[in-house]
C-alpha cells in the first residue's frame, strides 16, 4: 500500500519534478520492430569506437548471435558497406532490414 502512496506523492510533487526533469535532446517516437521470419532478415549494427580504430558489431535479429568486424576509423561509408558485403552478406544473404544508430556510415 504505501508504495502506491510513494509513487503518487513522488508523481505529483512540484519540487520533484523539477528537480528530475529532463533537459537532453528530445529522443524521436520509438518504433516497433517486427520478428524476423527467418534468420538474417533483420540485423541490428553499431559502431564501438575506442581509441584510433573501431569494431562493427552486427547480430541477427532472431537469435541475437553477434559478428564482431574489425575497422578502421577513417573508413567511408564504401570501405563499411564492402566490409559487410565481403564478411557477413556473402555467407548469409542479403538483408530485409537493417536496424543501426545514424552514424554517417550507415547512411552516407
Amino acid at each position: 500500500m504505501w508504495q502506491k502512496g510513494v509513487a503518487e506523492y513522488l508523481r505529483t510533487c512540484d519540487r520533484c519534478q523539477k528537480a528530475n526533469k529532463y533537459t537532453g535532446k528530445r529522443l524521436g517516437n520509438m518504433i516497433k520492430i517486427q520478428e524476423p521470419r527467418k534468420p538474417w532478415e533483420i540485423v541490428h549494427m553499431d559502431l564501438v569506437t575506442r581509441s584510433y580504430n573501431e569494431c562493427l558489431e552486427i547480430s541477427e535479429g532472431s537469435s541475437k548471435t553477434p559478428i564482431f568486424l574489425l575497422c578502421h576509423k577513417d573508413d567511408t561509408a564504401m570501405d563499411t558497406g564492402l566490409l559487410i558485403w565481403n564478411r557477413v552478406t556473402s555467407w548469409n544473404g542479403i538483408f530485409t532490414n537493417i536496424i543501426s544508430d545514424r552514424d554517417t556510415k550507415f547512411h552516407s
